[in-house]
């Protein structure tokens, strides 16, 4: 059903009508918020409540990796884990009007996360040593596990179809790219690691504050390395990295072990987060929503930048991997 709808399709009209399907009216906002691979609203309804309206990209994933999410997100809340959460209406999570998907969340808001403050940190760790501790049994069966298929080699197709980057530098970037993705591959295959089910694009922007760590937008979660909910999360310096890391991980441990060879991931993953970034706005350029956000993507001068990028990022891969303090 999906396939017959596109965004473009998505008039307020329809976007009233879907939410009138569930017995949810909007009384005013319909404010759209900073989402580009779905199409996410807040609005006040006419019980008083602010909401927000999720519509998913039609094709990007099944109905059953997207309840997947939303059945993750409920057992964390049901563990009191602070996690954004859809509503349940008519014991329905998802819902269908029309060709379209879409799930209704409550409007939660909350300070920005600090990563620099220690004792934000200490409470993030503990926070996910409980996620990655809920999250180790029984793993996504619907939805995909991290690796370099998604991040690498698929993304390195699309990127030789993209006729934005310039001939003139095709030959080095694609060069480039081809020892960075033999570096990575060569590290992947060499270390072991459990999958969990994990956040997967664990930033500080989908950490709001408020008591203590607020998750939100878990639209990428999937299986994968413990590592991949903290990386994101450091910043700095080495010697700062590895403060941080410290209490992150002192605060993890109280709720779930975690693997120091997974360390050694941290480039890696790095690498793949910026392939796989490049393809996602090749692959949605035809939207026209990406072109009006990401004007740069279509200039020279980014692609020059990004093949720096990859040079720099070959030579990080060799170095050895961040350690943590002597204790551990």
């Amino acid at each position: 059903m999906s396939s017959q709808f596109h965004f473009a399709n998505l008039s307020p009209d329809l976007l009233l009508d879907a939410l009138d399907s569930v017995n949810v009216r909007a009384d005013s906002g319909l404010l759209a918020l900073n989402s580009y691979e779905n199409r996410v609203y807040q609005f006040l309804a006419e019980d008083g409540q602010r909401y927000v309206v999720k519509f998913y990209r039609p094709e990007r994933w099944t109905d059953a990796q997207i309840q997947e999410e939303h059945d993750f997100t409920h057992t964390l809340l049901n563990n009191d884990i602070s996690v954004a959460a859809p509503i349940s209406l008519n014991d329905q999570t998802l819902h269908h009007y029309q060709h379209c998907r879409f799930a209704l969340f409550p409007s939660l808001g909350g300070r920005s996360f600090e990563v620099d403050n220690l004792d934000q940190l200490e409470q993030v760790g503990h926070s996910l040593g409980r996620i990655h501790s809920i999250g180790q049994n029984p793993p996504f069966s619907a939805r995909p596990t991290l690796g370099l298929e998604e991040y690498l080699f698929q993304p390195r197709q699309i990127l030789e179809q993209c006729p934005l980057i310039p001939q003139t530098l095709r030959q080095r970037f694609f060069e480039q790219l081809d020892l960075v993705i033999q570096e990575v591959a060569q590290l992947w295959q060499s270390i072991s690691w459990q999958p969990l089910r994990l956040h997967g694009d664990c930033h500080p922007s989908n950490i709001l504050w408020r008591d203590g760590p607020l998750f939100v937008d878990f639209d990428d979660a999937r299986n994968g390395p413990a590592i991949q909910d903290f990386w994101l999360l450091l910043s700095g310096d080495h010697n700062e990295q590895r403060i941080q890391l410290d209490t992150l991980l002192e605060a993890y441990e109280e709720f779930h072990s975690f693997n120091v060879k997974e360390l050694a991931l941290i480039e890696p993953l790095r690498a793949l987060r910026m392939v796989h970034y490049m393809a996602w706005l090749a692959k949605r350029w035809d939207d026209p929503a990406f072109p009006r956000a990401f004007p740069w993507f279509a200039d020279a001068q980014y692609w020059e930048g990004q093949l720096i990028a990859l040079q720099e990022q070959l030579m990080t891969l060799r170095q050895p991997p961040l350690t943590l303090q002597p204790q551990w």
